[in-house]
């Protein structure tokens, strides 16, 4: 466990921590307040999910606009509220021991 961190018990539900991912589908249809389904921009909005056991509480969501810049705002959401991330098993030949 991280030095200076405290273990606590979750309700199932809580127990991960949620982001959302929503997609534009404005104006691709060429009736207003339609849409074209399956169809949508690759830009949208990334949410922080509220999360009690974790203490999160959701700030403002943040834009992206490609699917090139979604993974720098997630990790921008994430840092955002506090999240720590820890090198999972498939990652962590890529640093160096210790880190």
């Amino acid at each position: 466990m991280p030095p200076n961190t405290q273990s606590r018990q979750a309700r199932h539900s809580e127990k991960m921590i949620e982001i959302r991912v929503r997609f534009w589908t404005n104006s691709i249809a060429e009736t207003r307040g339609e849409i074209i389904p399956k169809h949508s921009w690759d830009g949208g909005m990334v949410y922080m999910q509220p999360n009690a056991s974790h203490g999160i509480d959701p700030q403002k969501p943040k834009p992206f606009h490609s699917m090139m810049e979604l993974p720098a705002v997630i990790e921008k959401v994430l840092h955002k509220h506090g999240v720590k991330l820890h090198h999972g098993t498939s990652s962590r030949k890529y640093f160096a021991d210790g880190d």
